[in-house]
């Protein structure tokens, strides 16, 4: 598998790897916001200082990761495997290679959010060593609440 660091010209690819990921929970309450961003939102973001990853087998996308950078460490979201190859070790490795990413630019700590009714997505996190570290109630101008827990991993560093 290779990985190759996003530029805001693959904002396409990286909207088309979300919405096919993302299309299971089309009919979650609420959906996720995933599906509502576009391409121009997502430019738009990585104009910003969003980062990402795009995961490529056989020269084809399968799967992707969005990040930021903050005094906590790596933020990361909307990591995203298309579902033909879901099961195979990608998303492990697409962390693999943000792990690796943050090691390298001194980082220390991996953290994510997870919807709770999304107990695989827990099940992924915990496997390879992430823990959660708090439980919260998210408010959507909807008028919807989401229970989600928040989950980091601190990495360790070779000196």
């Amino acid at each position: 598998m290779d990985f190759k660091y996003v530029e805001i010209s693959d904002a396409a690819v990286i909207h088309d790897l979300m919405i096919r990921a993302f299309m299971e929970y089309m009919d979650a309450v609420p959906p996720s916001s995933a599906l509502e961003e576009t391409v121009q939102s997502i430019s738009a973001s990585l104009k910003e200082g969003e980062q990402g990853f795009i995961g490529y087998v056989d020269h084809r996308p399968v799967g992707m990761v969005r990040f930021l950078l903050n005094e906590k460490g790596l933020y990361f979201f909307r990591l995203s495997v298309i579902p033909e190859k879901q099961g195979q070790g990608i998303a492990k490795k697409i962390l693999k290679s943000l792990e690796d990413y943050a090691i390298n630019n001194g980082i220390h700590t991996l953290f994510c959010k997870v919807r709770m009714t999304v107990p695989k997505n827990i099940q992924l996190y915990s496997s390879i060593g992430f823990n959660i570290y708090e439980e919260e109630v998210v408010h959507k101008p909807n008028g919807i609440s989401i229970k989600v827990v928040s989950m980091e991993k601190k990495l360790s560093f070779i000196e």
